[in-house]
């Protein structure tokens, strides 16, 4: 019980040193599913110990941006960072809220999670349909010590607008010239093969339930649905595993003030460490807030989140925003979020 309270009065003061402690309002949210395991995580402690309830859904970044868009929710996420132009078009402003992997998964009998390697340019033929089959020379001679089917390779990609796509098909298109041209990147691409699921939800289930098929996920639900996830070459040549200590590798260089919005994309990053498909994760709010209750509630929360969220962030394989960056996103806040022209935060 004294536990207990001692953090609700320490998120009391914490919020209230930036002037939020007077917001009791409720917020919603809506958007990517790539951090949805870490923000239903914070939503459920901010509850505990604030008492103030966060709704978000998890329906897709192109769905997030669209509702931001329209304002029917309080601030949408996106992994694909908008640029300049379009935060400007539509009044937003972005800031990260923490960094992730995304991984290749597969369902193989006898492969167990983080034995099978891939590339980059072979995981780039499976998705273009080029390698069909398992046991092919290009993944077999990647994995002498496993016994590889001669079965037909399903391969599963996301069916909605999804920044998680964005990620992986910005990476396939470094790595693969024959993948650019053909396909190339953004949120929807036009798949040469394979069937579609719904979220990083709907990947991890067909994945989970259609055997020989391989799918892409961030590595939260690769976990939580007990997922082979495979090793990844990265771009200094060395086959990595996913884990936080390799998704900070290749997070550990990032220039967030060298773009607009601090939209920075972390895939094949250098460093022998680096997890090649690494990807922060972005919130979308109204520079001009029509609601200023809910515009400094929902600041409230991420400041929460940014100060007390980091333990369950490294918990669920995430890597929690360094303190340089969440200061600078706090002087983001100040300086850009209004409400009838006037400063929303004090």
């Amino acid at each position: 019980m004294l536990k207990r309270s001692l953090v609700k009065l320490s998120a009391a003061l914490a919020l209230s040193a930036l002037g939020f402690a007077s917001q009791a309002v409720d917020i919603t949210g809506a958007g990517a599913s790539f951090p949805f395991p870490i923000y239903a995580k914070w939503a459920a402690e901010y509850k505990a110990a604030s008492g103030k309830a966060v709704n978000y859904q998890s329906i897709g970044s192109g769905g997030g941006v669209q509702q931001i868009t329209a304002k029917t929710v309080d601030f949408g996420a996106s992994d694909d960072p908008m640029s300049g132009e379009q935060l400007d078009k539509i009044g937003l402003m972005q800031f990260p809220a923490v960094i992730g992997g995304t991984v290749a998964v597969v369902n193989l009998e006898g492969v167990k999670p983080g034995q099978l390697k891939l590339t980059g340019p072979v995981l780039a033929d499976i998705y273009l349909g080029k390698i069909k089959i398992w046991n092919d020379p290009a993944i077999q001679t990647l994995n002498a010590d496993i016994k590889l089917p001669a079965a037909q390779i399903i391969v599963v990609h996301r069916s909605d607008g999804s920044g998680t796509t964005f990620g992986w098909t910005n990476y396939l298109s470094k790595v693969s010239a024959d993948w650019k041209a053909k396909v190339g990147e953004g949120k929807a691409v036009k798949w040469p093969t394979g069937q579609g699921g719904k979220g990083n939800e709907g990947v991890a289930a067909y994945v989970k339930q259609l055997k020989n098929s391989i799918g892409y996920v961030e590595f939260a639900y690769a976990k939580q649905n007990s997922l082979a996830w495979t090793q990844l070459t990265n771009q200094e040549g060395k086959a990595v595993q996913p884990e936080q200590k390799t998704f900070a590798a290749a997070a550990a260089n990032a220039k967030w003030d060298s773009v607009p919005g601090m939209g920075v994309v972390l895939t094949d990053q250098p460093g022998a460490d680096s997890w090649p498909v690494t990807s922060a994760t972005f919130i979308l709010m109204h520079k001009d807030q029509a609601k200023p209750a809910n515009g400094k509630a929902a600041v409230a929360f991420f400041d929460w989140a940014f100060t007390n969220g980091a333990t369950s962030a490294t918990a669920l394989d995430y890597v929690p925003l360094p303190k340089a960056v969440t200061d600078q996103i706090r002087a983001n806040w100040k300086a850009n979020l209004t409400a009838g022209g006037k400063p929303l935060l004090n």
